[in-house]
């Protein structure tokens, strides 16, 4: 029995597992690598298995570094039946199709670029020629389809993931391939997440093992879902360590902070930027904008939501209230509107994003994605970057490489969109809405796995600093740890 880390493996994104046994191939998540180039290039490394051998893929949740390699992984050969929770599918659906979308857009405009280049360089040559006769060509035509400008997957590649698609409810056990079992629990990160509990069986009398994926793992109390399950029974665990050494803020800090960073930028009317990824993160922040907002702790700014995904993915969350925790079903007793802010606008096409920056001030923008690698919220960024009176508000994690990253350490010129640009826009950070436990809560869940029996806790989904701060602290709840490198392979003996 082993286990392959393919992704996730010394950084936070590409989650991608591989459960062998002499009966069976299971993959748990498969990712998209995402962050800086050095880290997406990656994506584009051949596939260290055969797809048509794999038996079933087990998906923690829609975010797109735990799902957004699939359609790829099934363009080349996977059959096997994708078993996730009714809110992850239709999340992932979402998610996946987008993905699809956005990558063929960026193909079409890097071949016509492409294009456009190997023009100029041909009238060059031919303008060289013509003032010496005796000048030949030295340079090739620049490689107009490489892999690196190809999509990693195609629409047609996303709509075929979709179809292997098989749902399940928190909390029963299913059979997965021969001698594997699975129990979905709910991780209360976004809606549908899920903590994965496998039991293996390898060979007919072999003894049995129990392996925990933690997917990622979520916040007590955070609004509209419920807390992470609490796991206790396992022989190997595989952690995620996002925040580890750090702590976030106490959740009411965190909404004290929004409503003071609302209240300024009314003051200086401003304009507050929010980059938010579409799923999870904008629905809690526009939840708590809404509290604020019935409280009378923030003035009535207007709200522009410029995410068509964040839109559907809100939909979807109205969909699905069997995931709900108290405090928002007794919000809905109330009110059918809870994950709305009033008179918010949203924006579905381009033309009216690009007309917000038209409106009257001041306003506030959420806009995807969370880490500015991209979107809409790059274009909201470029003009705002030098306005004093604008306040870029980060809500979530920001990768290693990022422009968030850089934005968020104090640099002081930034490029986008290939021009430079001083930062004089105030910046800020809330630690307290992420969707990621903290240090402190990452070793409150780890800690009530009985002991002797959980035989070793690797350390996945985290910066190689992350890992290192964390790492002691699990060994001294009692535990022997590992932090697996990329693409190693380990035997759970």
């Amino acid at each position: 029995m082993e286990l392959w880390f393919l992704g996730a493996a010394t950084t936070v994104t590409g989650s991608q597992f591989l459960l062998t046994t002499s009966r069976a191939k299971v993959l748990v998540d498969c990712g998209m690598f995402q962050g800086s180039p050095h880290e997406a290039i990656r994506n584009r490394v051949p596939l260290a298995y055969d797809p048509a051998k794999i038996d079933a893929l087990l998906l923690t949740h829609a975010h797109l570094d735990h799902c957004g390699l699939i359609p790829h992984v099934v363009a080349r050969g996977l059959r096997a039946p994708i078993f996730a929770t009714a809110g992850t599918v239709e999340l992932a659906t979402l998610v996946l199709l987008d993905s699809a979308k956005l990558q063929e857009e960026a193909a079409r405009r890097d071949l016509a670029k492409a294009k456009v280049d190997a023009a100029a360089a041909d009238d060059e040559e031919s303008a060289a020629e013509t003032r010496d006769p005796e000048v030949t060509l030295r340079s090739q035509p620049p490689v107009v389809e490489t892999s690196i400008d190809d999509p990693l997957y195609t629409t047609a590649d996303a709509q075929a993931t979709l179809r292997l698609f098989k749902t399940i409810e928190y909390g029963r056990e299913f059979d997965v391939a021969p001698g594997i079992h699975a129990t979905f629990l709910d991780a209360g990160h976004i809606l549908g997440s899920a903590i994965i509990r496998v039991r293996v069986t390898d060979g007919e009398n072999g003894p049995e093992k129990i392996i925990v994926f933690s997917g990622d793992v979520g916040r007590h109390d955070t609004p509209i879902i419920r807390d992470p399950t609490t796991v206790s029974d396992a022989d190997y665990l595989l952690v995620e360590s996002t925040y580890g050494g750090r702590e976030h803020e106490p959740q009411d800090e965190a909404v004290r902070i929004l409503a003071e960073t609302v209240q300024l930028v009314a003051q200086a009317n401003g304009v507050l930027l929010v980059p938010s990824f579409a799923i999870g993160r904008t629905q809690e922040v526009v939840w708590q904008l809404d509290r604020l907002l019935d409280e009378k702790k923030i003035p009535r700014l207007p709200l522009y939501l410029d995410s068509p995904m964040a839109s559907k993915a809100t939909e979807i969350y109205r969909r699905h209230s069997e995931y709900y925790d108290d405090e928002m079903r007794q919000i809905l007793a109330k009110r059918e509107d809870a994950l709305d802010y009033p008179g918010a606008r949203v924006t579905n096409d381009i033309e009216s994003s690009r007309a917000i920056s038209q409106a009257p001030r001041p306003y506030m923008i959420v806009a995807s994605n969370g880490m500015l690698t991209g979107g809409r919220v790059v274009s909201h960024l470029r003009e705002l970057i030098d306005d004093p009176t604008a306040t870029l508000l980060f809500v979530g994690y920001q990768g290693e490489g990022t422009l968030g990253a850089q934005l968020q350490a104090g640099i002081k010129t930034v490029r986008i969109d290939g021009e430079m640009h001083d930062v004089r826009c105030q910046i800020r950070s809330i630690s307290g809405f992420s969707a990621h436990a903290d240090e402190s809560e990452l070793l409150d869940w780890i800690g009530a796995f009985k002991k002797p029996r959980l035989r070793r806790v690797f350390i996945v989904h985290g910066d190689p600093d992350a890992q290192a701060a964390i790492e002691p602290k699990i060994r001294a709840l009692g535990y022997e740890t590992h932090i697996p490198k990329w693409h190693e392979r380990v035997s759970l003996d």
